[in-house]
């Protein structure tokens, strides 16, 4: 594909960066720098090793890789592993901030031989600005267009061999043709809270915080299968353990803390609790549409489908059918109320 390159270009934006995106900076000294310092995922991260050892007998860069699950879950962590693990440097941009053609010429050329490009929300990518992907990501060329009219000239540029690492939350909204090019394609799952408690434990040795493993475990169980959460859920938990305990924190300090942030035993806030009632008391249990919903708790739909949606259907709080949302009776006899079936709306 040719691209026209005449207009913006003294107006170029620095869109790449080496550092780690804005809402992870909290995280930087808690991520795990090699594969086997990053705990849980244990199949992806199987499978990753062999993609990573085979490429570096070949001496060759790691085929392009897509990342997909759940927000939290270590996308860009495991981005920074692989670039460590493989020995390369890793530019990290998204895709609402390549705003115009120029800027992804300006990543691809920026790169050296065997760098790793991390591309955050991806699916978000303008779909006119995926059409210079495909080459670069083929044939690790592309070509643009100097000028305009008759003077205009076509130059074509080879690209350093890199590696495309993606990272999206919905990956169904990727174009066929753009995920077909991704070599490697893996899915992070929830943690457990097993998985959680070594997490937090680790966490809290790099924070020089003093916890206990049945205290690890009360953070781990109520984080939403989530290492962002439990970092973040460890770092309120110490606040309260120092103000108003002896510093270490114990189950009973955990539990303290986190029933005052409004976090119940199985990790649900008060959000979730809001969700779950009022599709029980306004809808009968449901089936209720996602936008009514939204509507009705203040609460924008997409945030409810990416943030909320995934941990209260893998809880089994919550199912999804045809005609919309509906709790289950596991739902009311958490939250406390009388189970009577579900009860059609009437017109």
């Amino acid at each position: 594909m040719s691209i026209n390159f005449s207009d913006g270009l003294e107006d170029q934006t620095m869109v790449t960066s080496s550092s780690v995106l804005p809402e992870d900076a909290g995280e930087g000294g808690l991520r795990p720098k090699t594969i086997s310092e990053y705990i849980g995922q244990e199949k992806a991260k199987d499978n990753l090793s062999v993609f990573i050892d085979a490429a570096r007998m070949r001496n060759e860069p790691l085929d392009h890789v897509l990342l997909h699950g759940p927000p939290g879950l270590g996308k860009t962590t495991l981005a920074a592993v692989i670039a460590n693990e493989m020995g390369v440097n890793m530019r990290i941009t998204s895709g609402p901030a390549i705003e115009k053609p120029g800027d992804v010429v300006a990543v691809l050329t920026n790169l050296n031989e065997g760098d790793i490009l991390f591309v955050d929300e991806i699916h978000r990518l303008n779909r006119a600005y995926e059409e210079i992907l495909y080459p670069a990501m083929e044939d690790y060329a592309i070509d643009i267009i100097l000028g305009k009219g008759p003077s205009a000239n076509s130059l074509h540029l080879e690209l350093p061999k890199f590696t495309l690492i993606g990272a999206t939350t919905r990956s169904g909204q990727l174009t066929a043709p753009l995920r077909d090019r991704f070599g490697v394609t893996l899915r992070l799952e929830l943690y457990t809270p097993d998985e959680l408690r070594r997490i937090v434990e680790r966490s809290a040795d790099i924070l020089g915080i003093e916890i206990d493993r049945e205290g690890a475990y009360e953070i781990a169980s109520r984080s939403r299968g989530t290492p962002r959460i439990a970092n973040r859920m460890l770092r309120r938990v110490r606040d309260f353990a120092q103000v108003r305990a002896d510093g270490v924190i114990t189950k009973e300090v955990a539990d303290m803390a986190l029933s005052r942030l409004e976090v119940d035993k199985l990790g649900l806030d008060s959000l979730d609790r809001k969700m779950l009632r009022s599709i029980i008391e306004f809808y009968g249990g449901g089936p209720v549409g996602l936008e009514t919903l939204a509507a009705t708790i203040n609460e924008e739909a997409v945030t409810l489908i990416d943030v909320y949606e995934p941990y209260l259907l893998q809880q089994g709080f919550l199912t999804r059918t045809p005609r919309g949302r509906c709790v289950t009776k596991k739902a009311y006899e958490h939250l406390g109320i009388e189970y009577l079936g579900q009860q059609e709306l009437g017109l």
